[in-house]
C-alpha cells in the first residue's frame, strides 16, 4: 500500500531541528519528506511494512527516516528494519553534521527501526560472505550515487549486492526537466560536475555525474536488469535544485574555476556553462529541482 502523503509531517518532526525552528525550515523538512514519499511510492511494492532494507549513502537520513515510516507495523514484532549506511565523516554537514542528525534519529521514536553504520558501502558488502542467507530484502541508494568519487564505485556496489539482496531501488536525478524552470537545475550540476572533475579535495555534492542510461548499463555490467522504471516530477517546494543553483551562479564558483583550474578551454566552458545557468535562472524567476529517474533492480 502507498505511504499516504499525509504522513509527510509526521516524517518530517523526526529530523533534528533547531530550537523554535522559523517556519521555512519546517517547510523544507516538509517538502523534503514529501519527496522520499514520492520516491518510495515509485518502487512500490518493494518496500513496505515489515520490509528489511539496506540504505547505502544515507547521509544524514532524510531517506532513512521515510523508509523506517514505510516498514513499520502496528505490531513491533512484524516491523521491517533500516541498516544505514554511509562513509562520511561524523562532522560533516550543516546546520547539522551526520553524527547530530543520526543521533537524533536514533534517539526518536523510529530509532529502535534503524542501524547506523559509518563504513564503505563495498568494504561494508564485501565482509558479508557470499551465499550468506541475505539480512535484508532490498537495497535502497537514494540520491547518493553523485556523491561517489568515481563511476566504478557504482560498478562495485553493484556487484557487491549481487546474492546478498534480491531487489534494488535507485533515485537519482534525470538530467531532464519536464518543468521549464528546472533546466537551470540541469546546466548547474552539468556545470558543477565539469568543475569537480579538474580538482581534488572538494566536499561538493556532486563528484561523478552519471545519466541515468550510464547507470542502467552498470546495472547490466553487474549482472542486474531493470524490472520497473519512471520519472519522479518534483514538487516545486523541494529546494534542492534552487540549491545547486545557488552554488554555481555565484561570484565564489569563479573564483574558484580560476584557481583550481589550469586549462584555459576549460575554464572558458566553465564560464559558458555558469552564463547558461543564469540566463535559465533568470527566465525562471525561481529555480525548480530537475525530475528524478526512479527504478527498481533484480538479478538476472
Amino acid at each position: 500500500m502507498p505511504l499516504p502523503q499525509s504522513s509527510a509531517s509526521e516524517i518530517a518532526s523526526y529530523a533534528i531541528r533547531p530550537a523554535n525552528p522559523p517556519a521555512y525550515f519546517l517547510a523544507i523538512e516538509h517538502s523534503q519528506a514529501v519527496h522520499r514519499i514520492n520516491l518510495i511510492n515509485s518502487w512500490e511494492p518493494a518496500i513496505g511494512p515489515g520490509t528489511r532494507v539496506l540504505e547505502l549513502g544515507c547521509g544524514q537520513g532524510t531517506c532513512t527516516q521515510a523508509l523506517a515510516h514505510a516498514v513499520s507495523s502496528p505490531s513491533p514484532s512484524s516491523a521491517g528494519h533500516i541498516t544505514a549506511i554511509d562513509p562520511g565523516s561524523p562532522d560533516y554537514g550543516a546546520p547539522f553534521t551526520l553524527a547530530q542528525a543520526q543521533s537524533h534519529l536514533k534517539s526518536g521514536p523510529i530509532g529502535p527501526l534503524i542501524t547506523f553504520d559509518r563504513a564503505d558501502p563495498v568494504a561494508f558488502l564485501s565482509a558479508i560472505p557470499q551465499g550468506a542467507e541475505p539480512q535484508w530484502d532490498v537495497a535502497v541508494l537514494a540520491h547518493c550515487i553523485w556523491y561517489f568519487p568515481s563511476a566504478k564505485t557504482l560498478d562495485e556496489i553493484l556487484s557487491a549486492l549481487r546474492g546478498r539482496v534480491s531487489r534494488v531501488c535507485l533515485a537519482e536525478w534525470a538530467l531532464h526537466a519536464t518543468e521549464p524552470a528546472a533546466s537551470a537545475h540541469v546546466l548547474a550540476s552539468l556545470a558543477r560536475a565539469t568543475f569537480e572533475a579538474h580538482r581534488t579535495g572538494s566536499k561538493e555534492n556532486i563528484q561523478t555525474l552519471m545519466s541515468p542510461r550510464a547507470i542502467k548499463d552498470a546495472a547490466v555490467r553487474a549482472g542486474w536488469k531493470v524490472e520497473s522504471e519512471g520519472v519522479v516530477v518534483p514538487d516545486a517546494e523541494l529546494s534542492d535544485g534552487y540549491w545547486e543553483v545557488g552554488t554555481v551562479v555565484g561570484e565564489e564558483f569563479l573564483e574558484d574555476v580560476e584557481k583550481e583550474v589550469v586549462d584555459e578551454r576549460v575554464k572558458a566552458v566553465l564560464r559558458s556553462a555558469r552564463d547558461a545557468t543564469i540566463a535559465a535562472a533568470e527566465a525562471a524567476k525561481h529555480a525548480r529541482s530537475m525530475d528524478v529517474w526512479v527504478a527498481t533492480l533484480v538479478s538476472e
